[in-house]
């Protein structure tokens, strides 16, 4: 079952494609049952509407845990050992979510969800950083997430399309069968990255080291904790979605083709990353998208304070939002990861922690104050856009707009 090195080493073209649907496990979990939210919520006797955002933020609680377990196995162990390992268990948690007779066991379910696609989020960077580093690992993440990024578009027409058929549980059914799909072709297909002579053994001295190692380096927490902040506001859309368009704006009929023309706005500047990373950098990429992002939120705070706010108003400056979002998340990412390539491994996994739970933080704040309006969103982004190009002022001591010979 677990054969060694079961083919050479995959073409860029496929390669690409398995690092996109490894990412897509995990979109998928987060996306795909958005249309059924209100549906969970009446099954499962969920008085309040606010806390129907939980099925999506107990995931990326679990999500941002588990990527502390999987970096130092996948250094000392490899990486495909684990991606079979936890595709395996993601599969076995989705057939736990669809058999989940109360909130709160599906609360549980969801959480190891996240927990079991952690390595998704973990191993992807860490396979790609095998292969690539600087500009070049910015472009070939940009072009999987350019992919990655589609799938939230028909992530929840797909939802909507298995609830004509039947229950919410459907949608659960159909998350571990994609992922067994992934499991499939990871055993039959790919071969490992990591060879002998490069895996750490596992040991508190080494592990002791790769945590100072990566917390240490101000480009690696710093590019970490500006990435925990990009992220906190996609999970807060995603969260608060369903109530935006269906509850405030009465666009039921129309939910999966607005949420996705908001993640087609990040599949867009996902490709236009992939196409402009190598020759302008991903600093000026990344620092320009913050200054737009800030710029963008002030302006949608006008609209809604002079009461122009409409459905339409609300779905531009979402998308630009996310647009502005999408041109700093690879670029963060391959910035992050640069100074600690060494120890991709564990070095993901921190940094992946340090994201995840710092979007869970960001997301709930926003999502658990929203009032039946767009401001506390608005308002959000903002204050998201302050403390990154805050931080990123710090990581860079002051120096912004200029070309750096490491990672862009």
């Amino acid at each position: 079952m677990n054969r060694p090195d079961p083919a050479p080493e995959l073409h860029r073209h496929e390669f690409v494609a398995f690092v996109a649907a490894v990412m897509a496990v995990n979109a998928l979990g987060v996306d795909l049952m958005l249309p059924a939210l209100a549906d969970i919520g009446r099954d499962l006797g969920v008085g309040t509407a606010n806390h129907r955002q939980w099925i999506v933020t107990a995931y990326v609680l679990g999500f941002g845990a588990g990527q502390l377990i999987y970096g130092p196995l996948a250094d000392r162990f490899g990486r495909r050992p684990i991606l079979i390992a936890t595709l395996a268990g993601f599969v076995a948690a989705s057939i736990f979510a669809a058999g989940s007779a109360t909130f709160d066991a599906l609360l549980g379910a969801r959480a190891l969800q996240g927990l079991m696609s952690a390595s998704t989020r973990v191993l992807s960077v860490a396979i790609v950083r095998d292969r690539f580093s600087g500009r070049q690992m910015a472009r070939t993440l940009s072009v999987a997430q350019m992919i990655f990024f589609l799938v939230p578009i028909l992530a929840p027409t797909i939802g909507q399309g298995l609830l004509a058929f039947g229950p919410w549980r459907f949608i659960f059914y159909a998350l571990g069968a994609f992922a067994a799909a992934v499991l499939a072709w990871t055993m039959w297909r790919v071969p490992e990255t990591l060879p002998q002579e490069r895996r750490v053994p596992l040991s508190f001295a080494s592990l002791t080291r790769s945590y100072r190692l990566t917390l240490s380096n101000r480009f690696s927490a710093g590019y970490a904790m500006a990435a925990s902040l990009t992220f906190g506001g996609i999970i807060a859309f995603v969260a608060s979605a369903q109530q935006i368009f269906v509850d405030e704006f009465g666009a039921g009929g129309r939910f999966t083709l607005l949420f996705g023309t908001c993640a087609f706005a990040m599949a867009c500047a996902s490709f236009a990353n992939s196409r402009l990373v190598e020759r302008l950098g991903t600093r000026l990429i990344s620092q320009t998208a913050v200054a737009a992002l800030i710029g963008l939120s002030v302006m949608h705070l006008v609209v809604i304070a002079t009461g122009a706010e409409s459905l339409w108003s609300y779905v531009l400056f979402q998308a630009l939002s996310m647009t502005c979002i999408g041109l700093c998340g690879s670029n963060f990412g391959a910035m992050a990861m640069e100074p600690v390539g060494h120890i991709a491994g564990t070095a993901s996994s921190i940094q992946g922690f340090i994201t995840s739970i710092g979007a869970v933080l960001v997301a709930s704040a926003i999502g658990q104050s929203y009032d039946g309006t767009t401001y506390p969103l608005a308002v959000g982004y903002l204050c998201i856009g302050i403390a990154v190009a805050a931080t990123v002022f710090v990581v860079e001591s002051g120096q912004l707009f200029r070309p750096r010979l490491m990672a862009g």
